[in-house]
């Protein structure tokens, strides 16, 4: 009987060959260096602009004026940052007046949302259909800026004060929409049963199961409802008339508008106005206002990216 030799492997040279596999599957030094180029271009193409601004923000008008746009100043000035500062308290009260809208407005909204679209996801509600129609006939007919001027301020009669910022940005069907979507194909059904054989309410299912592993739409849904509240200045020109509740937004555009006034009058009367109005940073002005609403959000955003990105990285859940 023959008996036939088979070559033995060595454990050396099938670890070799599997390094092999991955390297080939990897990507090269040089296409890695390329990749990181092209990145890091499309990178830098996105902050230039704002550093642009920034620059101009900090050149001299007359400079501006003689020279054209730069992004190193020709001239060094802070005249508009001190024309912006000339409101006194009132910049830091509106400062600290938006910030409380988009902290309060942030929660407030997530609250109302997430609640609502967790509601309508569930096939066990008997109304989800009727209640998921309800939010998108909203997005296609709205009832416009007059019926909502006199349900805020003859119902609700919140005119000048805090909720008028808030309540009017509230609920936003379109974030229902996309919740609902994210609750549906996230949150088994099975998980829920599980949750209310052991004898949890709704209200504990919804606070201690489905929030935990759906961080990554509220996670997206807060981003863009705290960028709503920051960048909203039109709500504050329909129902605050107090000073104390103006926020940042609110100021600055009647900052500029102010100053456009002065500027146009000034021209038309001539002499020495004339002079007035020309030596005005106008353009440097606009720009730092930019940055003064742009600058505070966009510094607070990294802090808030890891929570974000945590979000995205929760492990998946598997029946």
């Amino acid at each position: 009987m023959e008996v036939q030799n088979q070559p033995i492997k060595s454990p050396k040279l099938s670890l070799k060959r599997k390094r092999k596999e991955v390297n080939n599957n990897a990507i090269t030094p040089f296409w890695n260096v390329v990749l990181n180029i092209i990145i890091g271009l499309f990178a830098f193409s996105c902050v230039f602009p704002f550093l642009f601004v920034i620059a101009i923000s900090f050149t001299d008008e007359m400079a501006l004026t003689m020279n054209g746009f730069s992004l190193f100043p020709e001239k060094f000035s802070l005249e508009a940052y001190k024309f912006v500062f000339q409101t006194g308290d009132q910049l830091f009260r509106s400062f600290g007046v938006t910030v409380m809208v988009t902290v309060l407005g942030t929660l407030i909204s997530l609250f109302l949302i997430t609640t609502y679209a967790y509601v309508i996801s569930r096939r066990s509600f008997r109304y989800r259909n009727f209640f998921s129609f309800f939010a998108f006939f909203t997005m296609l007919f709205s009832g416009g800026m007059v019926p909502g001027y006199i349900v805020v301020t003859q119902f609700l009669h919140v005119q000048n004060t805090i909720l008028a910022l808030i309540l009017p940005q509230a609920m936003n069907a379109f974030f229902i929409l996309v919740m609902r979507t994210f609750f549906q194909t996230t949150v088994p059904d099975a998980l829920v049963e599980a949750a209310k054989i052991d004898g949890a309410g709704e209200m504990r299912t919804f606070a201690q199961i489905v929030l935990p592993i759906s961080l990554p739409g509220i996670a997206t849904i807060g981003l863009f409802s705290t960028l709503g509240y920051w960048n909203d200045w039109f709500n504050a020109l329909l129902y605050i008339d107090k000073a104390n509740l103006v926020p940042l937004q609110a100021l600055l555009m009647r900052i500029q508008n102010n100053m456009e006034f002065v500027i146009q009058n000034s021209m038309k009367m001539g002499g020495s106005n004339f002079e007035i109005a020309a030596t005005m940073p106008k353009e440097t002005v606009r720009m730092a206002m930019v940055v003064l609403a742009t600058l505070p959000i966009a510094l607070a955003y990294p802090f808030f990216q890891k929570y974000f990105v945590q979000g995205l990285t929760v492990g998946s859940l598997k029946e």
